[in-house]
């Protein structure tokens, strides 16, 4: 009976071990931020793409981005392809504060009784005016990723450092085309002292 006892208690060990390691070893996704220029130049609009990869089973999610209203306006977002192509979503860019530095609760949903989607792809879509010099963090805050039993998903959120500098003077760019007349002339005179 003993022996029974032990044989029993090394099963349910290894049972729960290897729950562990499974759980140890599916990462969780990440979520992250990329920027169509950066650095950007002053005046000019920079796209933001919301990424996720590594995700099994999503079917919603809603974030606020964080920025620096001294150097960066909002001016909108759009959904991304991903939630989407596990059939008809209810997307919200959020709300737009300028003075504060936000893009408040946006979010997308799948409708109805359908799986979530997994894998990676692009969540939403965001346009920024770079307004002025300098250095922004872009940051998530308010984040929540649920599956389609409406548990939550835990994710790992990776912002980004987006730099925006001045156009180069007129004057830059004609001294350096004087000079690149220059080197050409140079090139062409030694080219017909060759021949």
């Amino acid at each position: 009976m003993a022996s029974w006892q032990a044989w029993k208690h090394r099963i349910c060990g290894a049972l729960f071990a290897g729950v562990l390691s499974t759980q140890a070893m599916a990462a969780d996704p990440v979520v992250s931020i990329t920027a169509s220029s950066n650095p950007a130049v002053i005046g000019s609009t920079i796209d933001l793409d919301v990424l996720i990869s590594g995700v099994t089973d999503l079917y919603g999610f809603q974030f606020t981005l964080n920025f620096d209203p001294a150097v960066l306006q909002a001016l909108g977002g759009s959904e991304g392809a991903f939630l989407s192509s596990g059939g008809s979503t209810f997307f919200d860019a959020g709300t737009i504060d300028n003075t504060l530095g936000s893009v408040s609760f946006a979010f997308n949903s799948l409708i109805g009784a359908v799986p979530g989607v997994s894998g990676d792809g692009v969540l939403a879509r965001f346009s920024f005016s770079a307004s002025g010099l300098g250095s922004s963090a872009i940051s998530f805050s308010d984040a929540l990723f649920i599956n389609a039993g409406l548990a939550e998903l835990p994710a790992q959120l990776q912002g980004i450092s987006l730099q925006v500098v001045a156009v180069p003077e007129p004057s830059t760019y004609l001294l350096f085309g004087a000079g690149l007349v220059g080197v050409m002339v140079l090139r062409r005179r030694r080219f017909v002292e060759q021949v």
